[in-house]
């Protein structure tokens, strides 16, 4: 009564009547908008949990997953089946190719202006869906500016990658910048190097330069995280391994020799299986290796190559699930 009473009221035809009316449905905007984040280990089940999800609220699904912006990596990056690509709308999916440099800073500009268009043609809820860490970081906090590279310090970084491998390097890392190890593929040269490097350059951690926690959202961001018992989770993981051999792993990353070297290839999946080739070729040998040697040793055959590949994704799984329990942000749906 008193509300009618008061627009009724030559006062309610005051300007601020107006501005607090606007305020207040801007208000109501923001908080009718929302993202929903679904993250998780690799394997856990995130991109049908996804579609179900963007299929209820009427959204596509927005991918974060490093990997699967890649056009020629598919078998090995688990990108949603023809069913699910024809049921939703997804972005970010084989958007790019191995040949460009893709970065998260570059993600969190074309994925911020995706949302803004999305939200301006109707959509209230939108989903996103994917395991990477730097990218779901990039999204709802920003980076700031890491350091360009310097020369010198790469070549020397990358030489020792060569001779002494990855672990070396890797145990360093986790010296300087324990937060890091967290969420960064370990078994990944090319990022074990560049986070090395920021932290000898700058002297700050490379974690230090991945969030900025003053950023500002007109959305609300709700993430929502699954996880299953580790278990089941690994029993899932090593089966999907094996599908992706019967779908033709083999014969993707043979197509992707030519470029194994770029930064999309240091990845699980393709990384084990190039070392097979190399040992047919005739590039490595076993002499002089033994069970006592430091290191894997030489990949001699397809059996070991998956074994690897298994136990490298099962490790890789860990350490999401280690980064991730530090957000207490993250709604879990399933036993953690």
């Amino acid at each position: 009564m008193r509300l009618l009473r008061y627009l009724a009221s030559p006062s309610a035809l005051h300007p601020t009547f107006f501005f607090a009316i606007s305020i207040q449905t801007a208000l109501l905007e923001v908080f009718l908008k929302k993202v929903e984040i679904i993250l998780g280990p690799t394997g856990v089940g995130k991109t049908d949990f996804a579609v179900e999800r963007a299929l209820e609220c009427g959204s596509p699904v927005i991918s974060c997953d490093s990997r699967q912006i890649f056009r020629e990596m598919t078998i090995g990056t688990a990108v949603p089946d023809a069913s699910q690509l024809a049921a939703v709308k997804h972005y970010f999916i084989h958007s790019n190719s191995v040949t460009e440099d893709y970065t998260a800073g570059r993600y969190e500009i074309e994925a911020r202006s995706l949302v803004n268009e999305l939200f301006a043609q109707g959509h209230e809820t939108l989903v996103m869906c994917g395991g990477s860490g730097f990218y779901v970081d990039a999204f709802v906090n920003g980076l700031d500016d890491f350091p360009p590279a310097d020369p010198a310090l790469r070549s020397e970084l990358s030489a020792r990658l060569r001779e002494e491998g990855v672990g070396e390097l890797a145990r360093r890392l986790r010296e300087l910048d324990p937060e890091s190890c967290g969420v960064i593929d370990l078994s990944n040269g090319q990022r074990v190097v560049r986070a090395l490097e920021v932290c000898l350059m700058t002297g700050r951690k490379f974690s230090s330069f991945k969030t900025s926690p003053s950023r500002r959202h007109d959305f609300e961001i709700e993430k929502i995280g699954l996880v299953r018992p580790k278990e089941e989770l690994y029993s899932r993981i090593d089966a999907r391994v094996l599908r992706m051999i019967d779908s033709g792993l083999v014969e993707e990353a043979r197509s992707l020799l030519p470029f194994r070297n770029r930064p999309a290839l240091q990845t699980v999946g393709y990384k084990e299986i190039f070392a097979w080739f190399d040992f047919l070729d005739g590039k490595v040998s076993t002499e002089g290796w033994g069970p006592t040697s430091p290191g894997d040793g030489p990949v001699t055959t397809l059996d070991r190559a998956v074994e690897l590949i298994q136990r490298n994704s099962r490790r890789y799984a860990k350490r999401q699930m280690s980064y991730w329990r530090r957000d207490d942000t993250i709604k879990w749906v399933g036993n953690i």
